[in-house]
């Protein structure tokens, strides 16, 4: 689905009839249905491959160049030209003058609902049993609008049985869900699980009976039912259950937060974290979700500094790209000297902490982008990295002169640097033989590359070096 949010502002009720007025300020369009799941998921840092259909449409273009931009592996979208692109534009509008935040004022659907036809159902299933060997797991988001037909469904659970992948499900509201029958796991909200079951859901008791109903008729592993403010049921075929309950937050739009939970719930699982570790994480990501406007995807950040209980200001400061050039564009209208610079800070020492200061009196603040776990491997062998990325973030972050820090997966940080725009580019005074990555880029819109004087005598190689020598 293609999401599209019209913002403005009401000031007055329309003479015509007793409804606002929204005089619209800008539009914006984002993955909806599965493509948020994928949205979700690429901003938590996985690889994602998506197969469905759109329209042959322009909105069905707009919506493949979104996952596309986010480097969404598109090959299994099909084009049915039977049908328009599902869209659903959300009419959003606050009141400046009263000081009211924004709301959701009207929501406007386009879509065909027919199931789609039995070419473009097996083009489909090829696309899903072309490379299985490269699933972690398979998430099917079923909205219920003719693509997520039975066909296809047991092509997907019974590929999971065979190569051990989980399949889990977020379900299409209704009363028979048998076409879910030996998927690993479903994710249901509250009414969704009553209208399914028959059983009113009232207390921890008729949640059992519930989750135990659903697990026995559709043979799962794991029934995951949300049930938004008293937070997530999991119950699993074992007879464990186990209610998780929420963090109170304040409510500001509940759209997104079932994507949610299964784009975490199918990210940790994927990984090879346990159901039940899985469902605590998916929960808090889902009251994160559900304090934005819209759906928007949720940081690692973020949900790190929501498990420390919001008190550790370190979590704060990493952030991922998008989340940071919203940030810095906040800086720039301040006029602030944005400085830059990047390194892999494998094993924290004082020509680390030199070379940071040093970067810091630059600027007004200091963005250090540092290469992940797979990128140091990638430039300096298998052996390496010996400090994880996290806890290299987490290190980096800690020290005052740090504003900001963000990962990046390529060898380079080109990328980083041309969306960030920074005034001021520093690297380490080596570089002055190899030339600094991005020194063009920066000079061509009048920034200044500077290069840091380094402490003679001190690396991570040396320090290694002198361990393995005391140690030998």
């Amino acid at each position: 689905m293609l999401d599209k949010y019209v913002w403005g502002e009401v000031k007055r009720i329309s003479q015509e009839a007793p409804i606002p007025v929204i005089n619209v300020t800008s539009e914006e369009i984002r993955p909806g249905g599965a493509g948020s799941v994928a949205n979700n998921l690429v901003h938590l840092g996985a690889r994602v491959c998506c197969c469905g259909v759109v329209g042959n449409d322009s909105e069905g273009k707009d919506l493949v160049k979104c996952l596309n931009d986010l480097d969404v592996d598109t090959e299994g979208i099909i084009d049915d030209e039977t049908r328009r692109t599902t869209v659903k534009v959300r009419m959003m509008g606050h009141l400046q003058s009263a000081g009211r935040g924004i709301q959701q004022l009207l929501r406007i659907d386009y879509e065909n609902t027919h199931t789609i036809n039995k070419q473009i159902q097996d083009t489909i299933i090829k696309k899903i049993e072309h490379r299985p060997q490269q699933y972690d797991v398979i998430l099917i988001s079923d909205m219920n609008k003719g693509v997520m037909c039975q066909e296809i469904i047991e092509t997907v659970i019974n590929l999971g049985k065979e190569k051990k992948i989980p399949v889990i499900v977020d379900p299409r509201l209704g009363e028979d869900y048998s076409i879910y029958k030996g998927a690993t796991a479903i994710t249901p909200n509250r009414f969704e699980t009553e209208l399914s079951t028959g059983i009113r859901i009232t207390d921890f008791n008729s949640l059992k009976a519930a989750g135990k109903k659903l697990l026995e008729t559709l043979l799962l592993d794991y029934a995951v039912i949300t049930v938004d403010k008293d937070g997530m049921f999991l119950c699993d075929k074992n007879g464990n259950n186990n209610l998780i309950p929420t963090i109170p937050k304040d409510v500001c739009d509940v759209s997104g937060a079932g994507d949610m939970v299964l784009s975490v719930l199918g990210l940790m699982v994927g990984g090879k974290n346990s159901f039940e570790d899985s469902a605590i994480i998916a929960n808090v990501a889902a009251g994160i979700e559900v304090g934005k406007i819209g759906a928007l995807p949720v940081s690692k950040s973020e949900i790190l500094s929501a498990l420390m209980g919001g008190s550790n200001p370190l979590y704060s400061k990493i952030k991922v790209l998008d989340e940071l050039e919203k940030t810095v564009s906040e800086y720039r209208k301040d006029k602030k000297k944005i400085v830059f610079t990047n390194g892999c800070f494998d094993i924290l020492h004082i020509g680390h902490i030199e070379y940071l200061k040093f970067s810091r009196s630059q600027g007004d603040l200091l963005i250090v982008g540092i290469n992940t776990d797979k990128s140091v491997r990638e430039q300096k062998g298998p052996k390496r990295p010996f400090v994880s990325e996290d806890e290299r973030a987490r290190l980096v972050s800690a020290l005052e002169d740090v504003s900001y820090v963000v990962l990046f997966d390529e060898l380079t940080p080109e990328k980083l640097i041309q969306k960030i725009r920074p005034d001021i580019l520093v690297k380490g005074e080596d570089w002055r033989q190899k030339g600094v990555v991005g020194h063009e880029f920066v000079e061509s819109y009048g920034g200044k590359v500077i290069l840091a004087p380094l402490v003679e005598g001190v690396s991570t190689t040396n320090v290694v070096s002198k361990i393995l020598e005391r140690n030998s």
